[in-house]
């Protein structure tokens, strides 16, 4: 008995991104920042909005 052919479309190498669900809605979020918050655009308040900043940091020791 031979193993059944792939699905179309189906046979990639490249590794499936987890899915990443909203906290509130529970709806499949596909953004980076959306995925990060775990909040859709739509759920979030912008009271909530986390503000990101850039700093300067020494390097890792070993870290080339």
């Amino acid at each position: 008995m031979t193993s059944p052919e792939p699905l179309p479309g189906t046979d990639t190498t490249q590794p499936l991104r987890p899915r990443v669900t909203c906290r509130r809605c529970h709806r499949p979020l596909h953004d980076p920042e959306s995925r990060m918050l775990r909040l859709g655009p739509e759920c979030r308040d912008p009271s909530e909005r986390v503000d990101r900043y850039e700093v300067d940091q020494e390097p890792l020791p070993g870290v080339g």
